[in-house]
């Protein structure tokens, strides 16, 4: 596969992907007699990997030192998996902190007829607001 069926493949840009091999967050790509980048599954695996955690915002230079890991031909599995794993428990933070964001922006759209409804007829003030901090939203745990 070449460099442009790769990009497509994957919804990038060739320079996208020569800029991933060229910083080291894929591993060399081989090239053939005319020095053309010649794509196998491990390459596309890398870099479906590189992406995908890219869009999960896994910083350039995590990636950088995964791909390092792997070229230096050592006992660097624990190093990769705990790589892996650090980013995983990064990206659960961020996903819980996301969901708790989407329950309030759901609470605040399910009882925003009522809220205002209640701000106008003088019922709810700027000093008898709610604390949004302490309400606890359905799906909230």
């Amino acid at each position: 596969m070449n460099s442009k069926e790769a990009a497509e493949m994957f919804g990038l840009t060739t320079d996208t992907i020569r800029y991933y091999e060229r910083v080291g967050v894929i591993p060399p790509i081989e090239r053939d007699k005319n020095g053309y980048r010649v794509y196998t599954t491990r390459d596309l695996n890398w870099i479906y990997l590189a992406k995908s955690l890219r869009h999960a915002g896994v910083s350039i230079e995590s990636l950088i030192e995964f791909a390092t890991l792997v070229q230096l031909e050592e006992n660097v599995e624990q190093a990769q998996k705990q790589i892996l794993q650090d980013q995983l428990q990064e990206i659960n933070e961020k996903l819980g902190e996301m969901t708790k964001t989407r329950d309030l922006l759901q609470y605040k759209i399910d009882t925003y007829d009522e809220h205002i409804a209640k701000f106008k007829s003088g019922e709810i003030t700027t000093d008898n607001l709610e604390e949004l901090w302490k309400v606890k939203y359905d799906n909230q745990k």
